[in-house]
């Protein structure tokens, strides 16, 4: 029996405090949503967990990050306040095998400039922008039986250019109303990890609700999941800056 895909949804759980306005959209907290949402598409397939900026370890200790398969990273404004030891486990750990999935404002977190070896900024505007999100790699798994495109009525606009290295994969496009155009949806591979960026998200809207949305990142799990048991062993590269020894997996349990 194949053993579920192991899913940790890590939000900066700040706005959920704070904002009114956040709390109307998502009264279950944000990371909560998106959780809700990834265990209503895959179902038993999928274990999903959240963790919180606040929890100790920001959530993401050694152990709880060799038993995650994929890892959701939502933040927003308080980047700076991740400890640097954490981004370099959580960067060991992609490196080793383990998929991220970086949401929204997690252009500008330190797991992902990291990753990307770039300034990741790009332009925007708070305007209530209607977001059209065009599919424009139907073949790749993620696009698999996402609405052609995604309406968002109300959306932070995102757009180019932005400093981040070319993609493995662009799987989305987003126009606006205000005429920008943006990369809203690409794959990129670091080590033995593989990583998606979806720019939709902006904690002022509802649209982790959106059905099209929920479908991408069920799509995105799915996708950056690969056997852990069978790649872990491989952080040992990394950490030990040794890419000649052989690295199998023995059977043994993480």
């Amino acid at each position: 029996m194949t053993r579920p895909i192991r899913v940790l949804v890590w939000g900066e759980n700040h706005h959920e405090k704070h904002d009114e306005i956040v709390q109307r959209h998502y009264p279950d907290t944000m990371h909560g949503t998106i959780a809700a949402g990834l265990r209503e598409l895959l179902g038993e397939s999928a274990v999903v967990e959240t963790a919180t900026l606040d929890d100790e370890e920001h959530g993401l200790s050694e152990e709880r990050l060799a038993r995650t398969d994929v890892l959701l990273w939502w933040g927003h404004m308080l980047h700076d306040a991740v400890e640097d030891a954490v981004v370099d486990r959580v960067r060991e750990h992609v490196l080793g095998g383990m998929g991220l999935v970086a949401l929204h404002s997690a252009h500008f977190s330190k797991i992902f400039i990291r990753l990307m070896g770039t300034t990741c900024s790009l332009r925007w505007r708070q305007a209530d922008d209607r977001e059209l999100v065009w599919t424009v790699a139907p073949t790749h798994p993620i696009a698999e039986g996402v609405p052609q495109p995604i309406v968002i009525p109300s959306q932070e606009m995102y757009g180019e250019f932005f400093d981040v290295p070319t993609p493995d994969d662009l799987v989305f496009v987003s126009g606006f109303s205000g005429g920008e155009v943006f990369r809203s949806g690409m794959t990129f591979s670091r080590g033995h990890g593989r990583i998606f960026y979806f720019s939709p998200g902006d904690q002022d809207y509802p649209v982790y609700h959106d059905a099209g949305v929920k479908r991408v990142l069920s799509n995105a799990v799915r996708w950056a999941h690969q056997d852990r048991e069978r790649v872990a062993p491989r952080i040992g590269m990394y950490r030990e800056n040794d890419f000649h020894t052989a690295r199998e997996w023995d059977g043994s349990p993480l």
